[in-house]
């Protein structure tokens, strides 16, 4: 990997290297996204199913597009039982973190009649994209599926891409089964992105889209937003570690290259006060290289987007790493807590050398589907929130609205909005 001493110079490459990365500069590809959106707008299932043996090269159809309980149980059988054993771990420790974070509504009266609340409701039907293709992510569905069903989410319909031979990964629909997905359907892309929004013949509108993509699924999503709720515009994966001298530089550069991995716009940034423990880390993750399966993507992904960062001090580690906002951030320093403080921006944080990032993506409870590009600035993981609505309530007696309605009524008089005066005037004539 690239070794560099963190400066002004660096620092600004480092953050125009990192918005190439973003969906926002893929506009080339918003004409074609926008077109089969508005096929499937327009065809509904004609145009879902064209498109699904243009890009998917499967035979869909009403009669089979919606997973059937024999493949359901097929897919058990292929999945094994071991892996359905730690799906079913996986997906307790997810439940359980998010069980915390449920909402409830509130009232508050006053003695003068006065009651005023919030009224939380979920959402009724929300969609998840769960990619498929060559890729099988069954933790990615437990991700998104567990916290709709914790926030009591109704219908949560799921789609993914079947394989040119018309099936979905078992592992993928055990996994949707186990969460609790109560239908699945065989379409993928921007068209399946577009069914969910506008509805189709086989597919329900819903009210929301959640779970990551491509880019012309990201685009899609991007175009459909107000038709539909969205969870966020999902980019390239990425993992930057803050390090001294005490790490273990075959733990950071494993954990560089976990992330690196997915595909060549990943990015895997060290920033260390050490450059010894740069230089350490630069040599084992070329040894890595040589022994990993994706080699190849790794390679490009590093060559790309690696970056190891040398910083005069642990504050200026922390300053570019508040700046960068990454989707991953692990801290292996002497006084890691003390460094978690400190940190304003980032999707998750994993603290110590035994608390990697896989832990989080697989098994650990809280969500993997974390903000992307930046917008750690100011998004937030995936959560029961994502699946619900609030309402306010408001009630006044006579007594309590008698106190204040000339303040109300001078108030909409200076925006000069008379019928606004006028509806609490007429109840004091």
């Amino acid at each position: 990997m690239r070794i560099k001493k963190l400066d002004s110079k660096a620092k600004q490459n480092l953050l125009e290297d990192l918005l190439k990365r973003s969906p926002n500069s893929y506009g080339q590809y918003e004409k074609s996204v926008a077109e089969i959106l508005e096929h499937v707008k327009r065809d509904k299932d004609k145009a879902l199913f064209a498109y699904t043996s243009q890009f998917d090269h499967a035979e869909i159809s009403a009669s089979n597009v919606r997973v059937t309980e024999a493949e359901i149980q097929e897919a058990y059988r292929e999945a094994g039982e071991e892996l359905i054993r730690i799906i079913r771990r996986a997906m307790e420790n997810i439940r359980t973190y998010h069980e915390k974070q449920r909402q409830y509504s509130w009232f508050d009266s006053r003695p003068d009649g006065t009651i005023l609340g919030q009224k939380v409701t979920a959402l009724r039907r929300v969609g998840v994209y769960v990619p498929g293709g060559k890729a099988a992510y069954p933790s990615s569905v437990l991700m998104n599926i567990v916290p709709a069903r914790v926030a009591g989410v109704e219908e949560i319909i799921m789609v993914t891409p079947p394989g040119s031979d018309g099936r979905v990964n078992p592992n993928t629909l055990v996994a949707a089964c186990e969460a609790g997905a109560t239908a699945i359907y065989k379409v993928g892309g921007a068209q399946a992105i577009g069914a969910l929004a506008y509805g189709t013949e086989s597919i329900p509108k819903v009210d929301k889209i959640v779970g990551p993509g491509n880019i012309y699924v990201a685009l899609a999503k991007k175009a459909v937003y107000g038709h539909v709720s969205i969870d966020a515009i999902a980019g390239p994966s990425e993992i930057l570690v803050i390090a001294d001298e005490t790490a273990n530089p075959r733990y950071v550069a494993a954990d560089l290259l976990s992330q690196a991995e997915h595909d060549e716009l990943a990015s895997a940034i060290l920033v260390t006060t050490s450059e010894k423990l740069a230089r350490a880390v630069s040599d084992q993750v070329d040894a890595f290289v040589e022994e990993l399966s994706r080699g190849e993507i790794i390679r490009k992904s590093l060559d790309n987007y690696g970056y190891i960062l040398v910083a005069d001090s642990m504050d200026e580690a922390i300053d570019i790493a508040n700046e960068i906002a990454s989707e991953h951030l692990e801290i292996m320093t002497k006084n890691p807590y003390d460094t978690m403080t400190r940190i304003r921006n980032a999707g998750a944080i994993f603290i110590g050398e035994y608390a990697s990032e896989p832990l989080g993506d697989y098994f650990a409870g809280p969500n993997h589907v974390l903000p992307t590009n930046g917008t750690a600035r100011f998004f937030s993981a995936l959560s029961v929130d994502d699946f619900i609505k609030k309402s306010s309530i408001i009630g006044y007696s006579r007594e309590a609205l008698e106190k204040v309605h000339k303040d109300i009524e001078a108030f909409a008089e200076a925006e000069h909005l008379t019928a606004h005066a006028n509806s609490i005037k007429v109840r004091f004539e």
